[in-house]
């Protein structure tokens, strides 16, 4: 009996190791490496709180902060009616929807950024917003309205109506038996959902950079702007520290306020038939969804084989794709971009399975801290991230700051905490019975999970793995640090096109986001066809 105990921790302590060693290396050595170059300047020079004034780190913090609560409420409203039609649904029509919310949220940043450039200097151009902050927060909506569907969703869809029916037999009318007794029991999801909204406005860079038009500034930006643009690292380090607090505390408001977030392991219930006039409502938010989800794609589309308004047809963006920049051509950076998420994929479902493994059979004090320490990439500023990277790899020889592994390990990690939050509801949905059948029968604990758990989770693994290929793919913040002219992605190309004057460029820039808006719609088909048929993926 001593033995087994001894044996079984043995087991948990190599699975937490992999994890641990994991984010020590690409996440605490980075993250510290700035907290050290932040100590050595206060040393040598200027003063942290001094670097902060110069910079109007104060401004800025004000600036990053309203425009995310702007966002956080553009997007609300904007989920308002989709998040009815979700609950509504069956069947095909539940997962047709599930696909639409959720290829602008896995979208590489920089692709939405030209989608809404071509938006609002097209269709939408008497706007006079294209390039201003209604743009950024029009784009921001639009990126995260999957965030709270799927979790404000889940919730309606797994809610009792039996109360509400009862309600409406007492006479109240169905406003007011959804405002007194449907909302209330919303309101945890909303507030969770909400909160991961702002975490991910918060730290938005790919957006902001491309409609901003040089013009707009975060804190997010202006880290980028000191340390490439004008290679104050100084300033960029000291900007960077204020963010990482303001990454930290948003976290824990967003543990605090939507512990429920994560989504749900059981079943939802099937929606009631639609019947009668709720046929006109079904119709009305069905459109809506497909003129705010669709709309900015399909302008994308039109723009890459038109670029300029008033122009003439043309697939000049599309064979510019087999045309050399910096001796690589677009085809040949896909195909890099390609394999780099694969490679990312595979690191982070493996490191997301053990980490979920391990977090499934810690409880008490200690699950809650590893949950919350588990979740910090998915929030924490990608361009600090990639800066502390800069100052990491510049002490490494240079055999090693140029291995092929750098970049596939950052975006890995950027998609670990979505592989622990798919993976961990899907083992709390396995039999324990099952489990101790197995032990009983002389099982080891990985007999037992290659038999039992695994066959059970497959399908969620698998989904985990189709999420984490899609975030890698589409990892602009980080990657556009650490790119060489031969580790080009294809969103770092994309902006590299955008900054480039001309007509050809932007065409090249339009025909390669329409590339990656077509995998990134594969891939999520596929998640889709993979995914068990609960829960959420956020």
């Amino acid at each position: 009996m001593g033995r087994t105990s001894t044996s079984a921790r043995l087991g948990h302590a190599a699975l937490v190791l992999i994890p641990a060693l994991f984010l020590g290396v690409l996440f605490c050595w980075p993250v510290g490496a700035l907290v050290h170059r932040a100590v050595e300047v206060a040393g040598a020079g200027d003063s942290v709180p001094e670097l902060l004034r110069r910079t109007r780190a104060l401004d800025l913090l004000g600036v990053t902060l309203a425009q995310a609560g702007a966002s956080t409420v553009a997007a609300l409203l904007l989920a308002a009616p989709i998040v009815w039609l979700a609950a509504r649904l069956p069947g095909a029509g539940s997962v047709v929807l599930t696909v639409l919310v959720t290829v602008p949220f896995v979208l590489p940043t920089v692709v939405v950024g030209v989608a809404f450039r071509a938006l609002f200097s097209g269709p939408l151009a008497g706007l006079g917003i294209g390039d201003g902050w209604g743009a950024v927060l029009a784009a921001h909506a639009f990126l995260n309205v999957a965030v709270v569907v799927r979790v404000v969703g889940a919730t309606w869809r797994s809610l009792d109506t039996r109360t509400a029916e009862a309600a409406r037999t007492l006479g109240a009318t169905r406003w007011r038996a959804w405002r007194t007794v449907i909302l209330p029991r919303l309101i945890p999801s909303i507030a969770g959902a909400a909160a991961l909204v702002f975490l991910f406005c918060s730290t938005s860079f790919g957006v902001i950079i491309i409609l901003g038009g040089g013009r707009l500034r975060t804190l997010e930006t202006e880290i980028y702007t000191q340390a490439i643009g004008y290679f104050r690292i100084p300033e960029a380090v000291a900007l960077s520290l204020l963010q990482i607090v303001v990454v930290v505390a948003v976290l824990v408001m967003t543990r605090v306020v939507g512990g429920a977030a994560g989504g749900t392991s059981g079943e939802g219930r099937r929606p009631a038939p639609v019947r009668g006039v709720e046929w006109i409502a079904v119709g009305a938010a069905t459109i809506w969804a497909v003129l705010a989800l669709a709309g900015p794609v399909v302008v994308l589309a039109l723009r890459s084989v038109r670029p300029s308004a008033g122009g003439s047809w043309t697939l000049a963006g599309y064979r510019s794709l087999a045309d050399p920049v910096n001796g690589v051509t677009p085809l040949e950076t896909l195909r890099y971009s390609l394999t780099t998420a694969v490679l990312a994929m595979l690191i982070a479902v493996v490191v997301g399975l053990l980490a979920a493994i391990a977090l499934h059979h810690t409880h008490g004090v200690a699950g809650a801290i590893g949950n919350l320490i588990a979740m910090i990439p998915l929030g924490v500023s990608a361009v600090t991230l990639g800066f502390g990277y800069l100052i990491v790899l510049a002490s490494l020889p240079s055999d090693v700051a140029a291995s092929p592994l750098v970049i596939p390990c950052v975006q890995a990690l950027i998609a670990v905490p979505v592989v622990i939050r798919i993976i961990i509801p899907a083992l709390e949905s396995v039999p324990p019975r099952l489990r101790e059948a197995a032990a009983t029968l002389g099982a080891g604990p990985v007999r037992v999970f290659v038999t039992v758990d695994l066959p059970m989770i497959g399908r969620s693994v698998t989904a985990a793995g189709g999420f984490a290929f899609v975030m890698a793919l589409g990892e602009f913040g980080a990657t556009s640090f650490l790119a060489r002219a031969d580790t080009t992605t294809m969103p770092v190309l994309i902006g590299s096109a955008l900054n480039r004057p001309g007509a050809d460029a932007l065409a090249t820039a339009m025909a390669a986001s329409m590339l990656l808006v077509a995998v990134t719609t594969a891939a999520v088909v596929a998640v889709e066809v993979f995914r068990p048929r609960s829960g959420t993926l956020i």
